[in-house]
């Protein structure tokens, strides 16, 4: 499928690549995104090495690889950066990243490979030139990471929302944008309330969230939740989910009884004698 155009004026442009690996159930589907303004270009979350092939060779129909200015990374995770040797190979990008995964990301690339390349990001983010307009780096740690970044592009006004607003389908799925969100949480429920800390950071992130007027919100996997009404039901929502710790006590921390059955993967009971 063609990347899906998120936003075009004249001067700056949004893509969408929904589909570069292929699903066949051995990793997660994920979005990477192209943002491009007066011809200077970032590419946010540029995922593994699976799909580093098909994603150069769509970015150049649109925006030349090799003149990137910036890696963009959420977080550290392999679906975000494992394929970073090879971009800081192919262009002269630098990567966004924040300061709690600067020395994490060099594990990516050879060694060396890093070297004056990496632009740490303060836990209180900051406003990153592009072209004449500026990406805002929005705090959102332990969303899921404990050093996490979302992305506001003005000019669109989408934000880019990594691991938050995730929901669970194909390419295909990520393709079609979300304008009535009840039907959608059966896709999201499960994956927020395992990813996200807790109900406190969802609750002020969604405080900060509402002073920026957003037109789409958009995942990293999955498909973007677009309009003011999807948008404010989603806020509605995660302010009072609870997740992660809030879910987690005594009994999800117990010495294990079982056994991993490495043909399967499943956990089988030790048996013990009769009368032991």
């Amino acid at each position: 499928m063609s990347p899906v155009e998120l936003f075009r004026n004249k001067d700056h442009a949004c893509l969408m690549f929904t589909d570069l690996v292929e699903e066949d159930g051995q990793a997660v589907q994920a979005n990477q995104f192209l943002v491009v303004d007066h011809g200077q270009g970032a590419l946010i979350d540029p995922g593994g090495n699976n799909g580093y092939n098909e994603l150069f060779l769509a970015i150049s129909r649109f925006f030349p690889p090799q003149n990137l200015s910036y890696l963009i990374a959420s977080h550290g995770d392999p679906d975000i950066i494992a394929s970073l040797d090879r971009w800081l190979t192919s262009t002269r990008a630098r990567l966004v990243i924040s300061r709690l995964w600067e020395r994490f990301a060099p594990h990516f690339t050879k060694a060396g490979k890093t070297e004056d390349r990496i632009i740490g990001v303060p836990d209180a983010g900051g406003r990153l030139p592009l072209g004449k307009s500026e990406l805002w780096l929005l705090p959102a740690h332990f969303m899921h990471a404990e050093g996490n970044f979302h992305f506001w592009d003005p000019v669109s006004r989408i934000l880019f929302t990594g691991d938050l607003g995730v929901s669970l389908g194909s390419g295909a799925d990520a393709q079609k944008p979300v304008r009535e969100f009840a039907p959608q949480i059966p896709k999201m429920e499960g994956f927020h309330r395992r990813y996200m800390v807790s109900n406190k950071i969802l609750r002020m992130w969604v405080r900060m969230a509402r002073q920026l007027p957003v037109a789409m919100l958009v995942p990293q996997h999955g498909a973007p939740i677009e309009g003011k009404s999807a948008i404010s039901d989603f806020y509605d929502w995660i302010e009072q989910l609870s997740v992660g710790v809030d879910l987690f006590d005594d009994r999800n921390y117990q010495l294990p009884n079982g056994q991993i059955d490495v043909h399967s993967g499943q956990l089988r009971p030790v048996l013990r004698a009769v009368g032991a």
